[in-house]
């Protein structure tokens, strides 16, 4: 008994075959890259999203030391420390700064 022959018709298709599953292969090779693109994005997103929490903190904290400096109360203690004090009301005299 001799071989089979294949036909065109045979040929045609293994060929097409091998194209769609080439083209499939590609295709989800293509999806799969994009999955990673996206996950490797998202995993940015989250980590810059924790970065900006703890700049808030910061930023809150900070806040609070300045206004607990910038106090009337703090000031004026600082300033007796320093051996300053307030200025007798007698002592105390206005300019008039209205154009003549």
């Amino acid at each position: 008994m001799a071989a089979p022959v294949r036909t065109r018709a045979q040929g045609r298709r293994l060929t097409g075959g091998i194209v769609w599953i080439s083209l499939f292969a590609v295709l989800l090779t293509g999806v799969v890259a994009l999955n990673v693109a996206v996950l490797r994005t998202n995993m940015r997103v989250s980590h810059l999203d924790k970065v900006e929490l703890q700049l808030r903190a910061e930023n809150a904290a900070l806040a609070s030391q300045v206004s607990s400096a910038a106090s009337a109360r703090r000031i004026e203690s600082t300033a007796r420390k320093l051996g300053l004090v307030p200025a007798p009301a007698t002592d105390t005299s206005y300019l008039d700064l209205g154009q003549k």
